[in-house]
């Protein structure tokens, strides 16, 4: 063979090698996408089969208990296969990160509703009210008052649930227990608000029954029917207290990315 000959053969031959290893390489791509996929449904199926069981061990309907799969942090290519198990209701934290992760999945899918679960900064109420079928975090004055004009100019009306502060914890956003009355009374009576239920979170280092039967007398003596209570460590004791939206995320989708 001549040196001209060689160098070919050689050069083939580096060239099947590297369209072997982007084929191994792609492969790998789309078996991992694939186990991903698979994680994220086998995990929906057993929120969902923990949700049924709290509920026949709380001797409550399944079909009270709504569950809000919190996707904040997680990018589309996590949620649809979400979606394509049949969930409809998913959570989000921020308002600039759901708009901008939503709109082409809502376009694409029919039947999503978007919950707003994190904090709402009372200049994002405009894109909140447009965006979001329920918001979690009422929980003062200002963002009321951006709330009622934005509902009355848009002619929405998202579910909304005034967030308690059972554990009185500096660094949370809510009402505190003691004040939560007097907060409802002037969302109803000041703001011409419609308050459909509470939402609370627990502390991390305090066992979460009793702030979840805190917020219920709440929500009871004041005649509202909606509690949000419970995530992915305790959304079964949430469901034996009375919530009636779970708002579960790692159990679902795994581990957070960390923004």
């Amino acid at each position: 063979m001549t040196a001209f000959g060689s160098k070919r053969a050689a050069d083939a031959a580096a060239d099947f090698a590297r369209r072997l290893d982007a084929f191994a390489g792609d492969n790998k791509l789309v078996m991992g996408r694939a186990m991903e996929t698979t994680a994220t449904a086998s995990g929906l199926d057993r929120v969902r089969a923990e949700i049924a069981r709290a509920c026949r061990d709380a001797g409550r309907d399944v079909a009270e208990v709504t569950l809000v799969a919190v996707s904040k942090t997680f990018g589309a290519e996590a949620i649809e296969p979400v979606i394509a198990a049949g969930q409809r209701v998913f959570g989000e934290n921020r308002v600039q990160e759901a708009k901008a992760k939503w709109l082409p999945l809502l376009q694409k899918h029919a039947g999503l509703k978007l919950h707003l679960v994190g904090p709402l900064q009372s200049n994002k109420a405009k894109e909140a009210v447009a965006l979001f079928a329920a918001i979690h975090s009422v929980d003062r004055a200002s963002l009321c008052e951006a709330l009622a004009k934005e509902i009355a100019k848009q002619g929405r009306q998202p579910l909304l649930f005034v967030e308690v502060n059972t554990g009185g914890e500096p660094q949370k956003a809510g009402v505190l227990p003691q004040d939560a009355d007097a907060f409802l009374a002037a969302c109803r009576d000041k703001y011409r608000l419609t308050i459909s239920g509470l939402m609370c979170i627990p502390p991390l280092a305090e066992a979460p029954g009793s702030h979840f039967a805190l917020t219920a007398k709440i929500a009871k003596r004041n005649g509202l029917r909606l509690l949000s209570m419970g995530m992915s460590a305790d959304f079964a004791t949430a469901i034996e207290l009375g919530a009636t939206h779970v708002r579960v995320g790692s159990a679902i989708f795994g581990e957070r990315e960390q923004h």
